[in-house]
């Protein structure tokens, strides 16, 4: 721990005397709301955030400017939802659903132009996409931390944590995803994945604009009885780690592919670098989901009794998870590299997206109420 102090520099500690200070704050206002599963999550938050700060670099701006931005756009409300419709600056860019929508554009625009910096191997066009990958990210976080304050304004036992349908956890995944890629664009220095990665978040953005114009799913909705649960605040968000890291790793296994045929092999990082890059994923996703279905037995005891039904949720969420242990074995004790690695990487993306939506959509159990 000593030594782990020495080699932070001073804006490591101004960043977590901020994160501190909030969790403190959060304590003062809220404690006496909160029970002791609670008051441990937000002390995890907290050293989490701190962690992540010190781990990465440009955490350490990105996660006080959300939350300065967010608590900008809650004094705007002045304690009155309505005035999501009539405030200029709610109305169009900070209330939850407007900044999703600015995630939207934002995202659409990024994908566009990491397409055109790839093509023109131009580092501004790819510094502008990343640019505008980090403003979509960051408009999705401050939409998560308005909207979680909007469902209190509706009524204290309205409000919760916004993961609780599938309009919200796809905003969280693409915020997830996002975040992940940008992470290892910055370490491998390799912008031009982008336009591959960018796809797969615009897929989800397509999505949340389809169900909310269509199904009006941003609409704030009371949490149904089985998600009135403190279990949902950790086994939720770790979920989406592995289902974004996973996602990830599947669009860059097309890249490699693409690589390995000799297509846009001077416009791509290395095929190497590829392949390292989505094993680096996978390994984060596997690890996060591990944690997730551990979190989700645990939650399925507390409410039903029991760790495992062989519900069908919980049967394809042990076949995605068998499927990665699988995939990880081959590359770390086989040795094997190449496009057998990235193929399965692509279809271990359609057997994960079965298990989050279709499971919800043809089948039918315990966990039906995650459907369409």
């Amino acid at each position: 721990m000593t030594s782990l102090l020495q080699t932070r520099r001073w804006p490591d500690f101004v960043f977590a005397a901020i994160i501190i200070a909030t969790g403190l704050l959060t304590w003062k206002l809220y404690g006496n709301y909160l029970d002791y599963y609670e008051q441990g999550i937000l002390i995890g938050s907290v050293a989490g955030l701190i962690w992540l700060g010190w781990f990465w670099a440009p955490l350490r701006w990105f996660f006080p400017l959300c939350g300065a931005v967010a608590l900008g756009s809650i004094a705007l409300y002045q304690g009155e939802l309505a005035r999501g419709q009539s405030a200029f600056w709610l109305k169009y860019v900070l209330a939850s659903q407007s900044a999703v929508m600015w995630m939207c554009v934002l995202f659409f625009l990024a994908m566009l132009l990491y397409w055109l910096g790839m093509f023109k191997r131009s580092n501004t066009v790819l510094g502008i996409a990343s640019g505008l990958t980090w403003g979509a990210a960051a408009m999705a976080m401050i939409s998560k931390l308005v909207r979680w304050y909007e469902s209190y304004l509706i009524g204290a036992d309205v409000g919760h944590i916004p993961v609780s349908n599938l309009y919200e956890v796809f905003i969280l995944f693409c915020l997830m995803t996002a975040l992940m890629y940008l992470y290892y664009e910055a370490k491998f220095q390799a912008k031009a994945m982008g336009a591959f990665v960018l796809p797969i978040i615009c897929a989800a953005v397509a999505f949340i604009i389809w169900y909310s114009f269509d199904r009006q799913a941003h609409e704030i909705q009371p949490l149904i009885p089985a998600l009135q649960s403190w279990w949902m605040k950790i086994h939720v968000p770790a979920n989406f780690v592995g289902y974004g890291a996973f996602a990830l790793s599947a669009m860059l296994g097309v890249a490699q592919l693409l690589v390995s045929k000799g297509w846009l092999v001077n416009r791509l990082p290395s095929y190497d670098t590829l392949g390292e890059v989505m094993y680096k994923a996978i390994a984060v996703g596997f690890l996060f989901f591990t944690i997730a279905t551990v979190l989700g037995a645990m939650w399925a005891a507390d409410a039903w009794g029991g760790y495992w039904s062989w519900d069908p949720k919980e049967t394809w969420a042990l076949i995605v998870w068998l499927n990665y242990a699988a995939w990880l074995h081959i590359r770390l004790v086989k040795g094997w590299r190449g496009d057998v690695l990235a193929w399965w990487a692509v279809i271990g993306l359609l057997i994960t997206t079965f298990a989050f939506i279709g499971v919800n959509m043809f089948l039918s159990g315990l966990h039906s109420y995650g459907g369409l």
